[in-house]
């Protein structure tokens, strides 16, 4: 009789154990795009934004994902650094970063936002959180010195941390009908391109991510 209860014990310990091991993995993959008004869906409406979008995207691809948007309207680099580790919970697996045109705008010295976005990216290493790089390129009136330093900050990061870079996150949207009204920023047409350009190198990072785990 003592035997059974045993087994019984047993039996109960072990189901449990796999139970624990189905929930852990049936918890989606966490992605958080970090990022200024581009990220934030500044004059779009709830489900128009491109984390909303791209969460969708990716759903429909059979990704279980989640994507929180951790975008600020107007948000520089430094504001970014200032608040990326309350921005990004524990348990993300990938940070989409997206900073940088708002100190282009602002004529902010490209070795200030380069070294802003250096200590991102060590923060999220040290953490072990995944990143995509998502880059930005400077208007050519700000002066070729000037667009050349800023242009260059992206790729020399994504070298530096080994992370890839999406070379630029208004690709095809820039400069076209893509846009709203003040030129700046994608209306919903816009996203909807912007992550359909984006979305292949997103699958990427999360199967390299998965593979590692």
């Amino acid at each position: 009789m003592a035997f059974k209860h045993t087994l019984a014990a047993a039996l109960i310990v072990f189901l449990g154990f796999c139970g624990a091991i189905s929930s852990a993995r049936a918890e989606p993959f966490k992605i958080v795009g970090f990022g200024d008004s581009l990220m934030a869906g500044f004059g779009l409406g709830p489900d128009e934004g491109f984390t909303q979008k791209l969460e969708a995207a990716l759903r429909a691809k059979g990704h279980d994902v989640t994507v929180a948007n951790a975008g600020v309207s107007g948000d520089t680099s430094s504001g970014g650094l200032s608040r990326l580790d309350w921005s990004v919970p524990d348990g993300t697996q990938l940070v989409i970063l997206e900073l940088g045109a708002n100190d282009m705008l602002r004529g902010v010295s490209p070795a200030i936002t380069q070294k802003n976005l250096d200590a991102m990216l060590a923060k999220l290493k040290q953490r072990k959180i995944a990143v995509l790089l998502a880059g930005m390129r400077a208007a050519p009136n700000l002066g070729a010195d000037y667009q050349n330093s800023f242009d260059a900050i992206f790729p020399k990061l994504a070298e530096k941390y080994g992370v890839p870079l999406y070379p630029f996150f208004l690709d095809g949207v820039a400069g076209e009908p893509a846009l709203q009204l003040d030129g700046l920023h994608p209306n919903a047409q816009g996203v909807d391109l912007m992550v359909e350009r984006i979305l292949p190198d997103v699958e990427k990072v999360i199967a390299m991510v998965q593979d590692n785990s």
